[in-house]
């Protein structure tokens, strides 16, 4: 395996449609909900970029399974982009929108936290371990590579043994998302040692769930909500590009996942009709804790010119990502996507109060019974079988 993937050790995947220096203009270039005006803040959006944690293909890192490859050089970018995703998701919930990094700067202990989840190892909870071995659970081979949904599904059940985190993670499913469904799941009692265990109560209905009041939603379980989509049949319809740029203007954004045939991109923004995007097929070497317990970050950040590609270049599969901490967050994602995603003739998506009558009932995802903890939980592939195996919808075209 390893000679195989020794040949994917250097590679960045360069494209004649990838533009590079931005040009002298005076749009406003968008970056995972914030603007900046290019010709007087390039150095503050280059700084922007650059917080961005930035997850590529490693190596030498202990072998996966055990028996499993040491690199995902040539299969784990849709990983790594997943992995990218979930992380400005933990940043917005931990440090914040505005944070920001500088290089060879004391960062806050939750940042090295959020990092250490991503590490290589089998015992942190978003590894390329974890994530390869649970994707078994969605029928993808370890090495194979992954689409952008299979990619949620994953990062949803995953989710399930971070406690720390405490994210409630809602992947929709046949372009739409259900209001209905997403209070259920983020909306919980606090925890006491009178409501453990206990469920939400009887009048958390519908209609007092949407208007968002005290009463309908004791606490509010952190969201990151992943919209998996195509956007065409063999490429992306124009008519979905308009909508689509609105989605990097929302407060609430992570950007995109998605990119070319067995290429993926972490897509965080937009200038016109060219798309920016983090790109992990550069393989650098495993980096692991020190012995003071912290992470040298200086290669999980891009500190190069990010790079950009024609929007109507991008394969029409993807999944949209949004994080709303609060649930007025999650009102105001609600109403901007009402405004600006539904008002097309042709929509990207669907926006819909109540769970459909056709659809089976929705039960809030729930960590399986078993007394081990998440990373010896799937360190045997075969302890898969507690989960559901999710259909898998649109994957990048071969």
């Amino acid at each position: 395996m390893e000679s195989v993937l020794s040949r994917y050790e250097n590679q960045i995947t360069i494209f004649a449609d990838y533009l590079e220096e931005f040009p002298d203009t005076d749009e406003l270039v968008w970056i995972l909900g914030k603007p900046h005006l290019l010709k007087t803040e390039k150095s503050k959006l280059l700084s922007d970029i650059s917080a961005r944690l930035w997850f590529t293909y490693r190596r030498k890192f202990s072998p996966i399974g055990g028996t499993g490859p040491s690199s995902d050089a040539g299969w784990g970018c849709m990983l790594r982009c997943g992995q990218m995703m979930l992380a400005q998701a933990l940043i917005c919930r931990h440090l914040g929108r505005d944070w920001n990094w500088e290089k060879q700067k004391e960062q806050p202990k939750e940042y090295q936290r959020i990092l250490q989840c991503f590490l290589d190892r089998k015992d942190c909870c978003y590894s390329i371990h974890q994530m390869a071995q649970m994707g078994v659970g969605e029928g993808k081979s370890i090495g194979e590579w992954f689409g952008p949904n299979t990619v949620a599904q994953v990062l949803k059940k995953l989710a399930l043994f971070d406690e720390w985190n405490s994210l409630a993670v809602y992947v929709s499913m046949d372009n739409t998302v259900v209001i209905e469904d997403i209070k259920k799941m983020c909306c919980v009692l606090p925890l006491s040692a009178d409501t453990v265990g206990e469920s939400p109560p009887d009048t958390l209905n519908a209609s007092n769930q949407s208007k968002g009041t005290p009463a309908g939603c004791p606490a509010w379980k952190p969201l990151l909500l992943i919209v998996p989509l195509r956007l065409g049949i063999n490429q992306i319809n124009p008519v979905y590009v308009d909508a689509f740029k609105e989605c990097f203007k929302m407060p609430q954004s992570l950007g995109a996942l998605g990119g070319k045939p067995n290429n993926a991109y972490y897509f965080i923004g937009f200038l016109g009709d060219e798309l920016i995007f983090l790109d992990p097929h550069t393989t650098q070497t495993f980096v692991d804790t020190e012995e003071n317990g912290t992470v040298d970050d200086q290669t999980f950040h891009c500190l190069q010119s990010p790079q950009r590609m024609n929007i109507l270049n991008l394969d029409p599969s993807v999944a949209l990502g949004f994080f709303c901490k609060e649930e007025k967050d999650f009102d105001s994602w609600c109403s901007l996507v009402q405004k600006e995603i539904l008002k097309e003739n042709l929509r990207m998506f669907e926006l819909v109060q109540k769970h459909p009558s056709h659809w089976p009932p929705f039960v809030p995802p729930a960590k399986p019974e078993v007394t081990t903890t998440g990373a010896e939980f799937i360190d045997s592939t075969e302890q898969l079988e507690e989960f559901d195996l999710e259909e898998d919808f649109e994957i990048l075209s071969v």
